[in-house]
């Protein structure tokens, strides 16, 4: 995880807009060589700096506070400037408002090569990932360093020790953001059954030349992996040239959304447990090709009900079975609690300790259902007494209650009486139809 600081500053009067500065505490992420011949990963401290990101509305000016580049650049400091002015980042200011909504943000950089272009060719390309957990935008940004005549020096540049790349005359790497693929809702929860859209979309910086635009969507979940649609087209041609190839029914992308809009988001109809699991929307645009990670998740809240309406005790000594049932839910596990009140007693008290549980049944959708038995006795529930089922499950906002009361049995005179008389009139009848 990361530090997160903004910094508000406000720009030049004559633009007549507040732009936030967004400081993130990053990890630069290599690849090295690891013993036997494995690779390994190495994490070196970084930060990314996010200039000028436009403000939907005007902060209080207790906020503005003015993002100060280190008094001593050092040459082993690496700190990405970027400016975000040249392509437009859906849902930045979610970034302002992460650490007062008590959001975490990765942040991880690494360099970046495009599509047959050489390595050491300048400028150079980095690739940062930028990740709200718990809700939040998820962007995958492609930057590009800005040469050092932009950067305005008059001194000799001061070279990055790591990178071999100048940096600007206050220890910053310039760079600019060139492509970005994006994810307003990076996780989604959806019932069995429903429709929904998994987002994503792009922005490039150079739209005007003509570029091969390609769009494929990938599903992985326990190991498993399929494609599920894949889509090339040419990004002027909108006359039918489009190639679209699907492997999932009931899946689409709008193609003329994707070229004119930069809108990728798949729609997917009736959902089904087999749909679950994390999907990939990668995006080619030209010589640049990220992607964005969507994880979807399968619910089906459960139906609550007990076998028993009502329980009358009609003998002083038997108990009666309760049987709380938990029908047809997604995911697995549920949690069933037992109560217990009688009309004397202000508070419930717990007897799941003394209830016992089936085991999970499948059914052929994926969902699942389970059972839990109680046994109640007479002389510890006398009439009045509620008893409660109350299950708890991720699909439920709030557990869902069922109840039943433990009701007077009726007086053993009447039941005889109620009996006897039956009996005596059946005879009654039987001897007239003998006869």
């Amino acid at each position: 995880m990361l530090d997160f600081l903004v910094f508000v500053s406000l720009l030049p009067v004559a633009q007549n807009l507040q732009g936030a500065d967004v400081v993130l505490s990053c990890s630069f992420i290599e690849e090295g060589g690891g013993m036997m011949g494995g690779s390994l990963f190495t994490r070196t401290p970084a930060t990314l700096v996010l200039r000028d990101i436009v403000l939907p509305s005007d902060p209080s000016p207790e906020t503005i506070t003015p993002y100060n580049p280190p008094e001593d650049p050092k040459a082993d400091d690496l700190i990405f400037e970027v400016t975000v002015s040249s392509v437009e980042i859906p849902e930045a200011e979610s970034l302002l408002h992460a650490d007062c909504n008590d959001q975490e943000v990765t942040c991880e950089l690494s360099q970046y090569v495009p599509r047959g272009t050489d390595p050491d060719a300048l400028p150079a390309h980095f690739i940062g990932s930028v990740q709200i957990e718990g809700g939040g935008v998820g962007l995958t940004l492609v930057l590009q360093t800005i040469s050092s005549e932009k950067a305005e020096s008059s001194s000799p540049p001061l070279t990055q020790s790591k990178l071999q790349l100048p940096l600007s005359q206050w220890g910053t790497l310039l760079t600019d953001v060139v492509f970005v693929v994006f994810s307003q809702s990076p996780s989604l929860a959806v019932p069995i059954g429903s429709d929904t859209r998994l987002d994503c979309g792009y922005r490039r910086k150079d739209t005007s030349e003509e570029q091969n635009l390609g769009l494929e969507w990938r599903w992985q979940h326990r190991g498993n992996g399929r494609r599920v649609l894949e889509m090339k087209s040419p990004i002027l041609d909108t006359e039918g040239g489009t190639q679209v190839h699907v492997e999932r029914e009931e899946v689409s992308v709008d193609s003329n959304l994707l070229i004119m809009e930069g809108n990728a988001s798949l729609t997917m109809k009736k959902l089904n447990v087999s749909d679950e699991g994390t999907y990939i929307c990668t995006i080619t645009s030209g010589v640049f090709q990220t992607q964005q990670i969507i994880q979807l998740h399968i619910i089906q809240p459960p139906r609550v009900f007990v076998s028993e309406e009502k329980i009358i005790f009609q003998d002083s000594e038997s108990p009666q079975k309760l049987s709380c049932h938990s029908e047809r839910y997604y995911p697995l596990d549920v949690h069933v609690e037992w109560t217990s009140q009688t009309p004397s007693e202000s508070e419930s008290i717990s007897l799941t300790e003394k209830a016992s549980l089936s085991s999970h049944r499948q059914h052929s959708d994926g969902t699942f259902s389970l059972s839990s038995f109680l046994f109640i006795h007479p002389s510890e529930h006398p009439p009045g007494t509620i008893i409660t089922c109350r299950v708890s499950h991720f699909a439920l906002k709030t557990p869902s209650d069922v109840s039943v009361t433990i009701e007077a049995p009726k007086p053993a005179s009447n039941y005889y009486w109620v009996v006897g008389t039956t009996l005596v009139l059946s005879l009654v009848f039987l001897y007239q139809a003998l006869r």
